[in-house]
């Protein structure tokens, strides 16, 4: 069975890694063009792409397929399915009717929940408890294709985005790898999406970035753990912003107006919240360095 890989970040190179060494004949990988990158905006080729020219694969970087072109390129490479994980592009009807049984997707979520762009993102920031990745049929709609599989995972109290999307990479491998299987054999699944369970998961940006002390402590702390690795909770003390990187609940019932000081501990900065308050164990000034809240703000002490 003729796989075409499509995608671009590291999640999608950890699934590519899988199904080569599970022996599926990638015929080629379509992957983002090279972006410059770093201080130094050098180009620089995606994860995916690195690992394709590895393992002597062929890589094909359109910028879209609206180039009848570069729709007949992929028709010539006749694949039996397209496998697409955080490729980063909407596929036309085209490109959907060119494999035999179809294109497939890993999305990082457990459909219908979390359709969009920041799935896991959102999973967090909401507080969720477990989560997931999801094998579906792509369709003309976003997200929105029959289910063939999913894979469920808890969410840990005090994990990250970013640490939660290194587990649901290697979830999503798995699952990809289960999926091209069942596609080659005929028995894939396929069940529509629920319309009354649909949910959305924005892209993130900087605006969601402030921290609002008038919410509880916990979703304070979902907020810190849900924009790390990118685009980072902000707070300002002191006339000073700062990125938050990791929050601790603390339950106390203080009294005080939300975004009041309570103390500096051994452990980190008590912030007094909508409800109780929250200790802020790992920051970073603006044009400084990430470090523990105690080291900081023993060197730079708060005025009353």
């Amino acid at each position: 069975m003729r796989v075409v890989f499509m995608g671009t970040p590291d999640i999608a190179a950890t699934c590519l890694k899988k199904i080569i060494a599970d022996g599926f004949e990638v015929a080629a990988v379509y992957t983002q063009p090279d972006r410059p990158k770093n201080r130094g905006m050098k180009l620089a080729c995606s994860p995916v792409k690195e690992v394709a020219l590895e393992h002597g694969i062929d890589v094909y970087q359109p910028e879209n397929f609206r180039d009848q072109e570069t729709v007949e390129q992929l028709q010539a490479l006749e694949p039996d399915v397209v496998a697409v994980v955080a490729y980063g592009r909407i596929l036309p009807q085209s490109v959907l009717d060119i494999p035999k049984k179809g294109c497939i997707n890993i999305h990082a979520s457990l459909l219908p929940k979390y359709r969009g762009s920041a799935p896991y993102q959102w999973a967090v920031l909401d507080g969720q408890k477990e989560t997931g990745v999801s094998a579906m049929y792509l369709c003309r709609e976003m997200d929105a294709g029959d289910v063939i599989n999913v894979s469920k995972t808890p969410i840990g109290p005090d994990e990250t985005a970013g640490e939660l999307l290194d587990r649901l990479a290697v979830l999503g491998a798995d699952l990809l790898s289960k999926t091209l299987t069942a596609v080659k054999q005929g028995t894939a699944a396929a069940v529509p999406q629920d319309p009354a369970q649909v949910s959305y998961a924005p892209m993130l940006d900087k605006s969601i970035c402030p921290i609002d002390w008038n919410e509880s402590a916990q979703q304070i702390h979902n907020k810190v753990r849900g924009l790390n690795p990118w685009p980072v909770a902000t707070a300002v003390f002191g006339g000073k912003r700062f990125k938050i990187y990791q929050t601790a609940v603390i339950p106390v019932e203080h009294g005080a107006a939300p975004g009041t000081v309570l103390g500096l501990t051994k452990t980190g900065l008590r912030i007094a919240c909508g409800q109780d308050a929250v200790e802020i164990r790992i920051l970073q000034a603006e044009g400084g360095k990430r470090m523990a809240a105690p080291d900081y703000f023993r060197g730079h002490p708060l005025e009353d």
